[in-house]
C-alpha cells in the first residue's frame, strides 16, 4: 500500500515508524517547516522530518496545503491513503478525495470526545480515568469524521500528559497499521459519531497555565499534570513566576493549618502545603522560580526561607 503520512510532533514517529515496519510503502513524508527554538533562534527540524530522513524518505514541508503547487505535487503520487497524525493542519477537501481508501486520521481521545488539539491534556484536567486513540475517516470538520477503530487506555494516578501521550502514540501506531490492513481488506467501515456527546479539547494557551487556588487541591493537581510539559501550572511567588512541576492533594490537612485564604502556605518539616477551596490542601513537590532551575519542594523551601503564611498569586 502507498501511503503519504502527515505528521510533526513526536506523538506522531511512532506510526511512522511502525507503517514502515510493517511493510508499508511511505512515498512522502509532509511536515511543519523548520521553526526557531531557544535562545538562539535557530531553525529546528520537526521530530517527524528526523525520523524521515533518518529513514531515507523525502520530505515536504510546505507553509500552507492550499497553495497549488502541493496539490499538484501530492497527486503525482496517487497514495493509496494518506495518514495524519498531529499534523497542525486542516486537511482540504482535495487532499480528503486523493486517496482510494481515504485520509485517516489517528486521534489521542475516544471520541467524540475531546475533539481539538489537546486531547491528552483536557482529559487529565478534567479526571478522566480511561482515555485512548481513534483511527477515523477525515472529513471538513474538525475531528468529526467516521470512526473506524478505537482503542482504550487507562490513565494512571501519576501520569502527566508527556507519560499519557507516550503511551498513546506507541498503541495509536499500533491501531493505524491494523486500520490501513482491515480497510484494505475491507473488513471495516467508518461508523458515524455520535455528536450529541462530543467534548472540546481546544488549544492550550499560556494564561491556562495560571493556577486559581480556590479551586480544590484535587482539581489543581490534575491542572499540573496535564500542563507538562506546557505550559505548566505556575502561580506568582514575591512577584515572580513559580512554576509548579509536581503536586497532589494532601492525604492529610498539615497540622498547623490555616485554609481562611486560598494560596496560602503551610510549612511544615521541609514540606510545603498551600490551601486551595473547599478547605482543602495541595502538597507542592517540585517547582521552578523565576530564572532558576527545577527543584525539590523542600530545596526551595530552605533556599528562599519560606515561612507559613506568604500566599501564593499575588
Amino acid at each position: 500500500m502507498h501511503i503519504i503520512f502527515c505528521g510533526t510532533p513526536q506523538f506522531a514517529v511512532p506510526t511512522l515508524e511502525r507503517l514502515l515496519a510493517a511493510g508499508f510503502t511511505l512515498d512522502l513524508v509532509v511536515t511543519n517547516p523548520d521553526e526557531p527554538s531557544g535562545r538562539s533562534y535557530e531553525r529546528k527540524a520537526p521530530p517527524v522530518k528526523v525520523a524521515a530522513e533518518k529513514a531515507g524518505l523525502p520530505v515536504f514541508q510546505p507553509a500552507k496545503l492550499k497553495d497549488p503547487t502541493t496539490q499538484e505535487l501530492l497527486a503525482k503520487f496517487h497514495p493509496d491513503a494518506i495518514v495524519v497524525v498531529a499534523y497542525g493542519h486542516i486537511i482540504p477537501p482535495w487532499m480528503i478525495e486523493l486517496p482510494r481508501l481515504g485520509s485517516i486520521n489517528l486521534h489521542a481521545s475516544l471520541l467524540p470526545k475531546y475533539r481539538g488539539a489537546a486531547p491528552i491534556a483536557w482529559a487529565l484536567i478534567r479526571g478522566e480515568r480511561v482515555t485512548g486513540v481513534t483511527t477515523m475517516k477525515i472529513d471538513a470538520g474538525l475531528d468529526t469524521g467516521g470512526i473506524l477503530l478505537k482503542r482504550e487506555v487507562e490513565i494512571r494516578d501519576e501520569d502527566t500528559t508527556e507519560t499519557l501521550s507516550d503511551r498513546l502514540s506507541a498503541i495509536g501506531a499500533d491501531l493505524m497499521v491494523e486500520t490501513l490492513a482491515r480497510l484494505e481488506r475491507g473488513e471495516i467501515e467508518p461508523s458515524p459519531q455520535d455528536h450529541a456527546l462530543a467534548t472540546l479539547a481546544p488549544i492550550l494557551k499560556k494564561e491556562d497555565g495560571r493556577i486559581d487556588w480556590s479551586l480544590t487541591a484535587e482539581e489543581i493537581a490534575r491542572r499540573v499534570r496535564g500542563l507538562r510539559p506546557w505550559p505548566v501550572a505556575h502561580t506568582t511567588f514575591r512577584g515572580k513566576t513559580l512554576r509548579i512541576w509536581s503536586a497532589a492533594p494532601a492525604l492529610s490537612p498539615p497540622e498547623s493549618q490555616d485554609a481562611s485564604e486560598h494560596g496560602a502556605t503551610i510549612v511544615q518539616c521541609d514540606r510545603l502545603f498551600v490551601a486551595c477551596g473547599q478547605s482543602t490542601f495541595l502538597e507542592v513537590k517540585e517547582v521552578q522560580l523565576e530564572g532558576r532551575k527545577r527543584l525539590p519542594a523542600r530545596d526551595f523551601v530552605n533556599g528562599v526561607h519560606l515561612a507559613s503564611g506568604e500566599k501564593l498569586g499575588r
